[in-house]
């Protein structure tokens, strides 16, 4: 038999119970919703530039974007390794590559040679630090006039400039 005197508080509690399962759920769901739309826009992405969409090049598409750094090859390779471990060190390499001679990567030499991959393709720079090897993007249009002036009015003999691109090295004020 229910006693009365518990019904106000049991069905408080049942209540607040519903409500946030209900939140769990919604936000549960939100977050599956936003990975979809990410593949999908991975899959668009790499389908634009005639590629088939593969398991494979979407995990390293994937890991390349959650890095959100100028990420190494090993530093993808650690990544996709936690949740796609059978997924071979070639396979991830040879992705690397078909990515960037597809226009999907650029690649970024550093200081001390370690070949990093950027997924910008609008046009920009980078600030490069000397001690820890981070890499920034660096945007400035000003910038970016004044090296065109420079090139239109010297020009190289034998040469046609396609793009300017520089790495401006120095240390962060916060290394």
């Amino acid at each position: 038999m229910i006693n009365r005197d518990h019904f106000p508080g049991f069905f408080v509690l049942l209540l607040t119970w519903i409500i946030f399962y209900t939140i769990f759920i919604h936000s549960q769901l939100r977050i599956i919703l936003i990975k979809m739309e990410v593949k999908k826009k991975v899959s668009l992405a790499i389908a634009n530039k005639g590629l088939k969409v593969t398991p494979q090049r979407i995990a390293v598409f994937e890991a390349i974007n959650s890095l959100n750094n100028h990420p190494s090859a090993d530093e993808i390779i650690a990544v996709i390794k936690k949740h796609h471990p059978n997924l071979a060190v070639g396979t991830v390499y040879k992705t690397l590559e078909t990515f960037v001679e597809k226009g999907i990567l650029k690649k970024v030499k550093t200081d001390k040679d370690i070949m990093r991959y950027d997924p910008i393709q609008e046009k920009h720079h980078h600030l490069y630090s000397n001690v820890s090897e981070r890499i920034e993007d660096y945007i400035d249009e000003g910038l970016d006039e004044l090296i065109k002036n420079y090139f239109r009015t010297k020009q190289i003999d034998g040469f046609t400039i396609e793009d300017i691109k520089l790495q401006i090295s120095g240390k962060f004020k916060d290394e």
